[in-house]
């Protein structure tokens, strides 16, 4: 791994990856040869980032290059194959470019065990990746697609070089326990790359449930020099444990490691091509709650529909103004909530529609032909007029919208944030495209809302609008 200085202590605190370092170097001075040369007197079990391997790589490098055949020039040592093509490269526009590393190589094996090279891993997987991206159209540029040794400062040179619109580094991990297995993905956090947090989490995702690896999660303190100093989108993954027996037999394994380099490939696609949702809030809009949801949608960078009672309107005016001037779209929820007073007839529900109509434009001055049912478009009151409502709404140009995912927050009583999370991800069921339903008048709604958006990494969040295909009961 190409990691920074971290204390031992706080590792272990943590219960994080302790990496076995590179054990005592011996130095011996040559003598005869007019040479000096760097020996290692013990084989390197996990390769961070060490001046040590780097120092002997580079020698070696010179000692190859001294003795090549008269009339060539000799080459320099950061000269590297990559380099010898890469002036015939050429980025094609509107195409994403996506510049895969396989970590170390050459005499930089990484972590070992048992005969079993991380360097190998690492290539092995991101060719699969390669070929999966390329297939589907990427431009993909494999930052080795050999045995050879790179110093981690020419890694970046050539990601920044290609203008890269994402890096992906390719690791093992090892730990002086044997039990301790799984996957985890790192990125730098620092202002500007919050796109690398979702790289991170898209990739960590797709690949957990492609192999099905333990999930070890996402990680921003590792200070890892190829994600910190690369001028794009990135992220390193270490996708199992060489010190765990039972992963490193399913690391060696090429149906294993295709399934890795799918599960990579796949967070890579959908960070580029993102799925679709819809976050709706009924029934606001909330003196106590409203306001809380817009300051997260707003930290959050995030859009939302909001479908506003009447009568909420005019006690809650000013919050109703922020929703609109924040550039949240709105539609109509009712202008009372009661039931049986708004489906006591077709009659009854459009005078109440249009109440809520006028009071919403006078307050905030926007006018809109979206709306949802209370209780949505199939309920027990609505049975006998439902269909006459939606004929004589469709036909004065309105457009109803249910949903087919929802946090269930709406049932009352003490609920349990982290439930709310697990009831969106268990209806969502991966849809393209999602209408999730929420309540901006429920407290434990505003407590769950900054986690539940970072849960789905896979999606674009956007705006319900009349050229929206509804998604209806």
């Amino acid at each position: 791994m190409y990691k920074g200085k971290a204390s031992k202590k706080k590792r272990k605190k943590e219960n994080c990856r302790i990496r076995i370092r590179l054990g005592m170097c011996l130095f011996a001075i040559v003598t005869g040869l007019g040479g000096i040369f760097l020996v290692l007197t013990q084989k390197v079990l996990a390769a961070p980032e060490n001046p040590a391997v780097e120092i002997l790589a580079e020698e070696q490098l010179k000692k190859e290059q001294a003795v090549e055949p008269l009339g060539e020039k000799p080459k320099a040592a950061h000269e590297k194959p990559i380099q010898e093509t890469e002036t015939e490269f050429v980025k094609i526009p509107g195409v994403p470019l996506v510049l895969i590393d396989p970590g170390h190589g050459g005499l930089d094996e990484g972590c070992a065990k048992e005969g079993v090279f991380e360097k190998d891993i690492n290539l092995e997987i991101a060719k699969r990746v390669e070929h999966i991206l390329t297939e589907k159209g990427y431009q993909v540029i494999l930052i080795r697609d050999k045995d050879e040794y790179l110093s981690r400062q020419q890694r970046v040179e050539q990601a920044n070089k290609y203008q890269a619109d994402i890096y992906v580094s390719i690791h093992q991990n090892i730990y002086e326990e044997t039990d301790v297995k799984g996957i985890e993905t790192w990125y730098e956090d620092k202002a500007g790359t919050e796109n690398s947090k979702r790289l991170a989490k898209l990739i960590q995702q797709e690949t957990l449930k492609k192999s099905g690896a333990c999930d070890r999660g996402i990680r921003d303190d590792g200070d890892y020099y190829v994600v910190k100093n690369t001028n794009m989108t990135s992220c390193l993954i270490e996708t199992g444990f060489l010190s765990n027996q039972e992963e490193r037999e399913l690391l060696v394994m090429g149906e294993y490691q295709e399934q890795l380099g799918e599960g990579i490939a796949e967070g890579i696609d959908l960070y580029f091509n993102p799925k679709t949702m819809y976050l709706t809030f009924d029934d606001g809009p909330s003196a106590e709650y409203t306001d809380a949801v817009l300051d997260i949608l707003k930290e959050k960078n995030v859009k939302a529909t909001f479908f506003l009672i009447g009568e909420y309107i005019e006690k809650n005016p000013e919050t109703a103004k922020r929703i609109a001037a924040q550039g949240h779209a709105i539609g109509i929820h009712c202008n009372v909530h009661d039931y049986d007073i708004l489906y006591a007839s077709v009659e009854s529900y459009v005078s109440d529609f249009e109440a809520a109509k006028k009071i919403l434009q006078e307050v905030t001055g926007v006018e809109t032909k979206l709306f949802r049912f209370p209780g949505g478009s199939i309920n027990a009151y609505n049975k006998a007029v439902r269909q006459d409502i939606i004929n004589e709404m469709t036909k004065r140009g309105y457009i109803y919208f249910d949903w087919n995912a929802s946090l269930e927050d709406a049932a009352g009583g003490e609920v349990d944030p982290a439930q709310l999370i697990q009831n969106a991800l268990n209806t969502t069921l991966g849809r393209k495209r999602v209408v999730l339903l929420a309540h901006d008048r429920v407290n434990h709604t505003v407590l769950c809302l900054r986690e539940l958006i970072e849960q789905f990494p896979e999606y674009k969040m956007e705006v319900l609008t009349e050229g929206t295909k509804p998604v209806q009961f």
